[in-house]
């Protein structure tokens, strides 16, 4: 990559068809996990106009009600018109039991490290992890700030302050680099939805980007380091050809908004969903595993920027591949912080259950957990208080 070079990412509010999704699968996986820790669940969604499809495969002594769990999500969120509502949608279901295993009955918290080394990884998956020093969050700040607008498009909606805002919308930020650092913002991207029952003329449209422009961006930015500035490109559209958004206009799907999930497409991330994921499958505990040590490197000063890559192999309890990556940014070279993190991190599937204590935090977390990952971001999460991979508890070990 240049010196010098312009990066955006995008953000999507709860609303979004594909996070409506996610959410729905997410909150099934903490229904069966707030009900059975030990549960093994995979639920997917779709959905589109007023249809909403969830499959789902599952090993667990808990009873749950997908439906219900839908319909849920979907008031929440904040549908409520005549296309597309809690109330009238259809649901369509495809559910499977497996047969209960003993093998399912482990308590992570429990096992001596012999026995982590004895249970494996169920799947084959590359996952990556990256922070960098560019928001107190170590995330990009294209992705940061993109969230942060797609938040507040959503609280302004919640709290009545633009009432007429519906819950489908999308937020897109540029920044301009100068020599690998954040140096200004380039363009500002908000679309949002209307209600069907608010009605404007153009006049109505400026007012109604103006007070986008003062309650959603010049709130964000009250409190960021870099500003827009004159030359700032802002655009807000409210009139784009599905303006009252929602799976009414556009169709929605479990895992498709990765680059979202994680760090808007500034690194890489794996092709496998997040969502929908009881804590047994390595393609989404890695990814949390991967971000914890990244983040720790930079937290500890070893590096401005690093990427982590952990390669797993059905059968086997370690990653086969740990690669670290800090792009010329390390104060030591990637191989010894490869070995520091080798050393200070559990990698393996068990272990990372143990660490972060994964299949309990449905539990104890009020409304459930992995509904709140889904939409604004698996990582980088300074809003839901402990997030147990966003801690930085091994940078004196790092340091050494």
């Amino acid at each position: 990559m240049k010196k010098d070079f312009m990066f955006s990412s995008e953000s999507v509010t709860e609303g979004h068809p594909d996070k409506l999704c996610d959410q729905i699968s997410d909150a099934i996986v903490d229904k069966f996990l707030q009900k059975d820790p030990y549960s093994h669940v995979i639920a997917e969604c779709a959905v589109a106009t007023a249809l909403v499809f969830i499959a789902a495969r599952f090993e667990s002594d808990a009873v749950v009600d997908f439906t219900k769990i839908a319909r849920k999500v979907i008031e929440q969120v904040g549908y409520d018109e005549p296309d597309f509502n809690a109330k009238t949608c259809s649901i369509i279901t495809s559910v499977k039991e497996l047969q209960s295993s003993s093998y399912r009955y482990w308590d992570a918290r429990k096992l001596a490290d012999d026995e982590i080394e004895l249970i494996p990884a169920t799947d084959q998956v590359t996952v990556f992890g990256f922070a960098c020093n560019q928001t107190p969050a170590l995330m990009p700040l294209p992705i940061w700030l993109a969230h942060q607008l797609a938040r507040r498009l959503t609280t302004v909606r919640h709290e009545k302050i633009l009432p007429y805002i519906a819950p489908d919308g999308k937020t897109q930020v540029g920044i301009e680099y100068r020599d690998h650092k954040p140096h200004r913002i380039h363009s500002i991207s908000i679309l949002a939805s209307k209600k069907s029952t608010f009605t404007s003329n153009k006049n109505d449209d400026k007012t109604l980007q103006q007070e986008v422009k003062e309650m959603i961006i010049d709130h964000v930015f009250a409190e960021e380091k870099i500003q827009p500035d004159a030359k700032t490109r802002i655009f807000i559209d409210f009139n784009q050809h599905f303006a009252i958004g929602g799976p009414s206009v556009h169709s929605g799907l479990t895992g498709r908004k990765n680059a979202i999930d994680t760090y808007g497409e500034y690194s890489r991330h794996s092709g496998a969903a997040l969502s929908g994921k009881d804590p047994t499958r390595i393609d989404r505990v890695g990814a949390y595993a991967a971000r914890y040590a990244a983040k720790n490197v930079v937290a500890a000063g070893l590096a401005e920027e690093c990427e982590v890559q952990l390669t797993y192999s059905m059968g086997l309890a370690r990653p086969v591949s740990i690669q670290v990556e800090t792009f010329g940014t390390g104060k030591i070279s990637d191989e010894e912080i490869t070995m520091l993190l080798e050393k200070n991190v559990d990698f393996r599937l068990a272990g990372i259950i143990k660490k972060f204590n994964l299949r309990l935090l449905p539990a104890i977390s009020k409304g459930g957990y992995y509904r709140k990952l889904a939409v604004y971001g698996h990582v980088g999460r300074t809003d839901l208080g402990t997030v147990p991979w966003e801690e930085t508890d091994i940078v004196t070990a790092l340091l050494g």
